[in-house]
């Protein structure tokens, strides 16, 4: 990373670590803590159930769609099939819309 007034050079680590902690997302800093003793995935599994309840609360348009829940739920048989073929790997079809090409019209 690189920043000005110092953009041709490399910046520290603790630059770097000062720069992210100035530019966190207000809603990671409140959390954050809760998420790391809840653990899993180093707490983003947390953070991501927080992210859909409060997207559903509040009215909000989901960070994922349906054809992202297709994929994520297709980890678990290609793993099952993979497993029983000497953990091969698994040839998938892409499902999202953009892959397939069709576009939503609004």
């Amino acid at each position: 990373m690189a920043f000005e007034p110092k953009a041709h050079r490399s910046i520290s680590l603790e630059d770097i670590n000062d720069t992210l902690l100035k530019y966190e997302p207000t809603v990671i800093k409140q959390i954050k803590d809760i998420a790391q003793q809840i653990g899993g995935h180093g707490g983003m599994d947390y953070i991501m159930d927080y992210r859909l309840i409060y997207c559903l609360r509040n009215g909000l348009p989901l960070d994922q769609d349906v054809y992202d829940a297709a994929e994520w739920s297709s980890i678990v048989e290609l793993s099952k099939k993979s497993v029983n073929k000497g953990s091969k790997p698994m040839r998938y079809s892409r499902l999202s819309p953009r892959e397939i090409g069709i576009y939503w019209i609004k």
